[in-house]
């Protein structure tokens, strides 16, 4: 066991590094706080370690919580999630045991409107192509008709102004854009007016008008495949669709059909449904795109990143920091800052 000091609450996290396992440099911070107890040990020594898990901290999803899991855990008192979206979790089950649920909407905001940024501009330059262009043998020069679209004075549509989408605003219109935005609620005045942005109460007006659609919305049953065959179809066909939130928004193969066919001109997506997509493991890279492989990634009017949306040093340490805040609020019965409540 990853001690910090005999009396210090528990905190079971899924691994230490890894793949699903809390960042190796987070370690010293977190045993500060806790006894930092990974998912090995708990399973190693279930009837000791049990009653000694007070927190549990989730960093991407992992480890699963499920009815097995909260039933073996008879001192948890919160769960602290790494990021904002919740729907990896049965919020209900989780309340029914009287745990409290905390996520980190400070922390991530500013890194996830920053991708969602980079994917736009990213796809409007046709970036990634021309970096192949230009480190290909047969480089000589890139053709005339190598041409992407304008940025500024472009409209821009974000599907969901929260936290992120407002701040995704912002960086919007530094380039000039003209911004639409569709939110169950309209944002005050003075908000809409710091970054100029025109409130679209029915999302298909938004998606009729924007060069570039931008999604930003908690995957909910209600946003599950919310962008589907109808709303693309609204769109422009020189439109292109960026998808920051999850995967599961997206009618993926909609958006397939979409972009083959030219329904809209391109996409940029940093989440996917499923997460990574499936392709031939046994080939090179250079020889993935093949048959097998998921049909996304054989286009070549779409982007698509492994979920960076939070991933720089700043941010992850950030998203700790606000989880362990989080925690020992609970742990000292004080109102959670960023508690969730089941719906």
């Amino acid at each position: 066991m990853i001690m910090g000091g005999g009396e210090l609450p528990g905190l079971l996290v899924n691994e230490i590094s890894g793949i699903h396992g809390i960042l190796h440099g987070h370690v010293v911070f977190l045993k500060k706080h806790f006894c930092l107890i990974t998912m090995k040990e708990f399973l190693e020594n279930k009837k000791h370690m049990s009653k000694k898990v007070q927190a549990v901290y989730l960093w991407w999803h992992k480890p699963v919580i499920d009815q097995e899991l909260l039933q073996s855990l008879p001192n948890l008192k919160v769960i602290a999630n790494s990021g904002v979206g919740m729907d990896h979790l049965d919020l209900k089950l989780v309340a029914s045991f009287g745990v409290k649920m905390a996520n980190a909407p400070r922390a991530v905001s500013s890194s996830t409107a920053d991708t969602g940024m980079a994917l736009l501009l990213a796809s409007a330059r046709s970036l990634v192509e021309g970096y192949h262009i230009a480190i290909s043998s047969r480089m000589e020069y890139c053709e005339a008709d190598f041409l992407g679209v304008e940025v500024t004075g472009a409209t821009l549509g974000i599907i969901g102004m929260g936290r992120i989408g407002y701040k995704i605003a912002l960086r919007a219109k530094a380039f000039e854009m003209n911004i639409l935005y569709h939110n169950r609620t309209r944002r005050k005045e003075q908000e809409e007016q710091a970054v100029g942005a025109a409130y679209c109460k029915k999302m298909d007006g938004l998606l009729q008008q924007a060069d570039f659609v931008m999604v930003v919305v908690s995957l909910t049953p209600q946003t599950h495949k919310l962008i589907g065959k109808r709303e693309l179809e609204l769109m422009k066909p020189t439109a292109t669709l960026i998808n920051i939130s999850r995967g599961g928004v997206i009618d993926q193969e909609a958006l397939v059909t979409a972009l083959q066919s030219g329904v809209i001109r391109a996409a940029a997506l940093d989440v996917t449904y499923p997460e990574p997509l499936p392709r031939l493991p046994s080939l090179p890279i250079s020889q993935q795109g093949c048959e097998g492989d998921h049909a996304l990634l054989k286009l070549k009017n779409v982007i698509i990143t492994p979920h960076l949306g939070i991933k720089t040093h700043k941010a992850t340490y950030m998203i700790t920091e606000e989880a362990v805040e989080n925690i020992l609020a609970a742990l000292n019965d004080l109102p959670i800052p960023s508690e969730v409540l089941p719906s």
